[in-house]
């Protein structure tokens, strides 16, 4: 195949995909004609939500304009599968988002990313089509693309690793100190609340749901249901686990502090299994590295003398 017909090739490609992007421009219009009649149904019959106040825009005019943008992309993806939102609303609240309209936000962001990336991919295509960006701009091509499908969940994903990590670390002072503050005479909800206060600088973002916790109890919400509640924005087994555990203690009217002293004992011996587990892995972990970096210049510093002092002998000769 020539340049020629490379070039003809890739005009006819190039065409064939602005074209789709203005069916897909068409069909996104035609969709939010759909959903705004829908959400214009849904208003009239309930007149008391359409009357709901709308949450103020942030300051400034340019900043309004977009978050407002991004709401309608979100509320346009909530509409279209509505049942993730339960699922995403409890990964962002892991995550440290506790806003209400976050889901809604989230969707807007990703939605919005697609659609510059959407930009970027299709105001490349006439370099590519012409032969001026080469590999810069397939490569330009895909990073946009990729960002824009990845990057929102992978922020996502740091997050909410980042905050299983602190969680994982503070359950066990938790317990610990729930166990000393049940025996010393104070109740379960007394406990928490005094724990909460003594964790705040150590587990800042433990104690935000512990502050949750609390308040839940004050509401009146039962302790299974608000236990069964911080598991969730925790997410981690641990913390389901003493869910479980305390709802059996309440069904069966065990002690709770001898019930907690054993859990305690348990988490504990857990924290020091996955000690040393890290420790045991260590070897292994640092095989690579010397391999490739220690070792070269050792043999490097051992044998560079020698072959020099050779050099000399030989030279000589």
């Amino acid at each position: 195949m020539d340049a020629l017909q490379l070039q003809n090739l890739m005009t006819i490609v190039g065409g064939v995909l602005m074209l789709a992007g203005v069916g897909g421009v068409a069909w996104m219009g035609m969709t939010e004609l759909r959903l705004r009649a829908v959400r214009r149904t849904r208003f009239a019959a309930g007149g008391a939500t359409a009357a709901a106040p709308q949450p103020r825009a942030p300051a400034g005019v340019v900043g309004g304009q977009v978050m407002t943008a991004i709401r309608r992309l979100g509320q346009q993806s909530a509409v279209r599968d509505p049942a993730k939102l339960s699922v995403l609303r409890n990964q962002l609240m892991q995550a440290g988002y506790f806003n209400r309209e976050a889901p809604v936000i989230f969707l807007g962001v990703k939605a919005a990313a697609m659609g510059v990336a959407t930009l970027g991919v299709v105001l490349t295509l006439p370099m590519l089509v012409k032969g001026q960006g080469g590999f810069g701009g397939v490569m330009l091509a895909t990073a946009l693309s990729g960002g824009a499908m990845l990057g929102p969940d992978q922020v996502l994903k740091v997050r909410r690793q980042k905050r299983e990590r602190e969680y994982s670390e503070g359950f066990p002072d938790l317990l610990d100190l729930l166990v000393a503050s049940v025996e010393a005479g104070l109740s379960l909800d007394a406990s928490v609340t005094r724990v909460t206060e003594e964790l705040d600088r150590r587990y800042p973002n433990l104690t935000i749901h512990l502050r949750m916790l609390v308040l839940e109890l004050r509401a009146g919400r039962s302790r299974k249901e608000a236990w069964g509640s911080l598991a969730d924005r925790l997410g981690i087994a641990d913390a389901r686990a003493l869910a479980t555990m305390l709802r059996q203690a309440e069904d069966m009217g065990t002690s709770l502090g001898e019930t907690l002293g054993v859990f305690s004992q348990d988490m504990r011996a857990k924290r020091m299994l996955r000690a040393e587990e890290k420790a045991l892995a260590l070897s292994a972990k640092l095989t690579v590295p010397l391999i490739l970096f220690i070792f070269p210049c050792l043999l490097g510093a051992l044998l560079l003398p020698a072959g020099i002092r050779l050099m000399q002998v030989f030279g000589k000769h």
